[in-house]
């Protein structure tokens, strides 16, 4: 009974960790709190993974370095494709919500966060002038000893190094991030999210208590879609109101 009990606790114990606790990374908190002087990221300050001064990193443009990974190997990034650039850099550092895809062999990082199509459609197109000289950047560089990264191939244009908005959000990350079939149960670095990680939560523990999960998925798209719908009214109503 007793060793029931404790794999019964263990088992509680690491799902509320994924789902509202942080990763396990080197910037990273414990668990998530408020954070009211976030200079960027500032869509996760009423929750944050990570503290205000990280944000500084950010807070320049051009962002030269994050930690000891420079962005500028190959030239400095545009605007429009840095900014795609930190949102990323935001959501693992900063999300309450990234340990929900913890990856299963390391605390410090994530496997397969659904990302929109539209979102990776429109970060590829911010990116695609710009050069890059890793397809990979988790592990296609070169690390000196202080753990500086360098570029160990040449620099090309991200449109020849990627076919397209998939292939980059696929691939530039390891296996962090795919592309959801769904155009609502799938994250878009904004303030929707907050619709799609209900759903998202909701169709995750559905899944494990049912066999049903192709019904139980449709199911929550429909309703994603509509809770969506209302959301984004008020948005309109309010953009017609300043014009």
């Amino acid at each position: 009974m007793l060793r029931f009990a404790i794999t019964l606790f263990a088992v509680i114990t690491s799902s509320t960790c994924q789902k509202y606790g942080c990763l396990e990374g080197d910037t990273q908190k414990p668990k998530p709190s408020p954070e009211s002087d976030m200079q960027e990221c500032t869509l996760y300050s009423k929750s944050s993974c990570c503290y205000a001064d990280f944000t500084e990193q950010l807070a320049p443009s051009p962002v030269i370095k994050v930690s000891n990974s420079y962005w500028n190997r190959c030239g400095q990034l545009s605007k429009s494709c840095e900014d795609f650039t930190k949102k990323i850099e935001c959501f693992y550092r900063c999300s309450p919500h990234a340990a929900r895809w913890i990856h299963p062999n390391d605390t410090a990082a994530i496997q397969a966060v659904p990302l929109c199509q539209s979102f990776c459609d429109d970060w590829y197109e911010a990116c695609k002038d710009d050069s890059i000289c890793a397809r990979n950047w988790l592990t296609d560089w070169e690390w000196d000893e202080s753990g500086e990264n360098h570029c160990k191939n040449k620099c090309i244009p991200y449109s020849e190094m990627y076919a397209n908005g998939t292939d980059m959000c696929q691939n530039m990350w390891g296996e962090s991030f795919k592309v959801s079939k769904s155009s609502c149960l799938c994250l878009q670095m904004n303030k929707k999210d907050t619709i799609a990680i209900k759903y998202l939560l909701s169709k995750s523990s559905e899944e494990s208590s049912s066999s049903s999960s192709s019904s139980s998925s449709s199911s929550e798209e429909h309703a994603c879609q509509n809770k969506l719908l209302k959301f984004q009214k008020p948005e309109e109503e309010e953009g017609e109101q300043t014009r």
